[in-house]
């Protein structure tokens, strides 16, 4: 981790993750909206495995807007040392959701199991949005976390007490 993101709010983060932190940090409030738009235009499309069965994605009912996710782990026999892959459906109209999608999905995806459960809860508070977006969205960002967490646990077939 270098220097640059090396800060209180994100030194327990993998850099991938701490470096949207500290952009978040680092940005004017009128601009962090904008960031977020980026980000939610940059959350991948579902696979066709995922988009042609929906099924397989679990709802977040603590989002405002529809989003339904799902995590794939890599060798899940190696435990903590699996790959984490996340897959979402956020739709366009909800730019806020998809946004928050868009930060665990450039943050965790690719990171083995051990950092995507190290991850703490309070991360969303983290992103310097408190006072932009309602506390009803930051929950909704929570929501998506403690289920990929949960998912990666139960993957892994390791018992976490969460």
């Amino acid at each position: 981790m270098s220097a640059a993101t090396d800060t209180p709010e994100s030194s327990d983060l993998p850099e991938s993750l701490a470096e949207i932190v500290t952009d978040f940090a680092e940005t004017d409030s009128s601009d962090r909206l904008q960031l977020l738009l980026e980000l939610a235009s940059e959350l991948p499309e579902l696979p066709p495995r995922y988009s042609e069965h929906p099924e397989l994605l679990e709802p977040v009912p603590e989002c405002q807007s529809p989003i339904f996710l799902v995590t794939e782990v890599k060798n899940p026999e190696q435990g903590d040392a699996a790959i984490v892959k996340l897959h979402f459906s956020a739709p366009p109209e909800a730019p806020t959701t998809r946004g928050f999608a868009g930060i665990l999905h450039e943050g965790l995806n690719g990171q083995t199991a051990e950092v995507v459960l190290s991850i703490p809860s309070d991360l969303p508070l983290r992103l310097s949005m408190t006072d932009l977006v309602s506390p009803l969205r930051l929950r909704g960002m929570s929501g998506m976390l403690s289920r990929i967490q949960r998912q990666t646990s139960e993957r892994i077939g390791k018992i976490t007490g969460q």
